[in-house]
């Protein structure tokens, strides 16, 4: 095809719309990436802010990004799943995992994410409980599975 064929404004048109088209997809890469960093930046200043938190609240810090291995059988076979905790740490002889959660929903029990999360740390780290931290509005909330603890002093 002969682009000569084609009327200037027309290619104009098409060359406008294919800066628009850069542009935009340009934009929502740059927008995604702000978001990204934003939610990392709020991240961190969480954990911080709540060794601060956990610390006024009369607890002492054991370690923090603790690791540990929960073994789970699938059919017969053991599969070994890392887990990570933002924090393990005591206060009266108990042993505890904090987990930080900042923003809107995270900090909610009502999070399907975060109630597994914190069931599959208590059962990892073989603590005495789990503890909530919601470092934005600054409340350590102490988390119980009552089923669970019937199963464990059984």
């Amino acid at each position: 095809m002969d682009l000569r064929a084609i009327p200037p404004e027309i290619l104009a048109a098409a060359c406008v719309l294919a800066l628009a088209l850069a542009a935009v997809l340009l934009l929502r890469s740059w927008a995604r990436a702000w978001r990204v960093r934003r939610r990392a930046l709020r991240a961190v200043r969480g954990e911080r802010d709540a060794a601060r938190l956990l610390r006024a609240h009369g607890y002492t810090i054991l370690e923090a990004q603790a690791t540990a291995t929960l073994p789970v059988r699938i059919d017969g076979e053991t599969f070994l799943a890392g887990v990570r905790a933002d924090y393990i740490v005591s206060k009266r002889g108990a042993r505890y995992v904090a987990e930080v959660k900042t923003g809107e929903l995270a900090p909610s029990l009502a999070t399907a994410a975060t109630r597994r999360q914190l069931l599959e740390y208590e059962i990892a780290f073989a603590v005495d409980g789990v503890l909530l931290v919601d470092a934005e509005r600054e409340r350590v909330l102490a988390v119980v599975f009552p089923t669970l603890r019937k199963k464990l002093s059984a």
